[in-house]
């Protein structure tokens, strides 16, 4: 069984006085792809805002290769080497492409499966090689999302979130997306990711939490999930 490098125990997340997450748990094994899925609202986004520190927990705890953190905050998380790559990008619109992906470099640790440079980067996304001198604010959705992603590869890590990358994004761009999320874990990067294209995770995932009203109600592999209809048809409302 694959080692976990990401894991949380019954966590507990609020908004203000709105208890939005319900004691999650979950596990993400060493240089596998963990898909988060659930309808909207359910808690996803939530819980990996939780994960990087974005958002406070009040219970339960969160371990990265083992260690817990005790106190979860962003700049905890990013010394463990967890990234994410936020719901709607986030860029920094005002800098070249080349200034964005400059400003998280970090160096790789002696145990990274690949380390990530901005050769690297540019060499997976041609794109951005050709684009690096523009502002990152006139380039198209599909661009953005590409500079999000390496922007988050800059940072070398070894655990790397992905909120809704396909959110917005031309048929066309979903499948390019795809085949670069399927391309890092073939690289034995280990991903979260949450997707509303439930068709795309499933083609993707080797391991599936489904989050219904911030509680988690499924957990299993990708294909015993594409296999139950039902459990899709409650908690997803696709059959």
């Amino acid at each position: 069984m694959a080692t976990d490098i990401l894991a949380l125990s019954a966590v507990q997340a609020f908004y203000g006085d709105s208890h939005v997450l319900h004691g999650v748990s979950l596990r993400l094994g060493a240089g596998r792809l963990l898909g988060l899925l659930g309808r909207n609202g359910a808690g996803k986004s939530t819980c990996l805002n939780a994960i990087v520190g974005l958002v406070q927990t009040r219970g339960g705890s969160i371990a990265v290769a083992g260690e817990t953190v005790r106190r979860p905050s962003p700049e905890a998380m990013a010394s463990r080497r967890v990234a994410i790559v936020p719901q709607g990008r986030r860029i920094f619109r005002s800098l070249t492409v080349r200034e964005n992906l400059a400003v998280a470099a970090r160096r790789p640790a002696k145990d990274a499966p690949v380390a990530w440079s901005l050769d690297s980067v540019f060499a997976m996304f041609p794109r951005l090689r050709e684009r690096q001198s523009q502002h990152a604010g006139l380039m198209s959705g599909g661009e953005q999302q590409m500079l999000a992603i390496g922007r988050a590869l800059m940072t070398n890590p070894r655990v790397l979130l992905m909120d809704e990358p396909s959110e917005g994004l031309a048929p066309q761009i979903v499948a390019e997306v795809g085949r670069i999320i399927a391309r890092l874990r073939g690289e034995g990067l280990s991903i979260v990711l949450v997707e509303q294209n439930i068709k795309l995770a499933l083609e993707l995932c080797d391991d599936v939490a489904l989050i219904n009203t911030g509680s988690v109600v499924f957990t299993g592999t990708a294909a015993a999930l594409a296999a139950d209809e039902a459990t899709i048809a409650q908690h997803l409302g696709v059959f």
